[in-house]
């Protein structure tokens, strides 16, 4: 998502004013869709959940 609006901001021709609008909200977008990922997959011990089992949660 970013990445596509990346390539419509840095266009080397003259794009619309809509084209490149929307390329803005795609780059935000993909901003704010990289940083919830990262949250989401942050470990487990930030919220006192880990400490059982080992990389899997399975083995000891």
């Amino acid at each position: 998502m970013a990445g596509v609006g990346t390539v419509l901001l840095t266009a080397p021709v003259a794009l619309p004013v809509a084209v490149v609008t929307i390329g803005g909200y795609l780059v935000t977008a993909g901003g704010v869709a990289t940083a919830v990922s990262q949250f989401t997959n942050s470990e487990d011990d930030a919220i006192g959940q880990k400490g059982e089992g080992g990389i899997d949660g399975n083995s000891p």
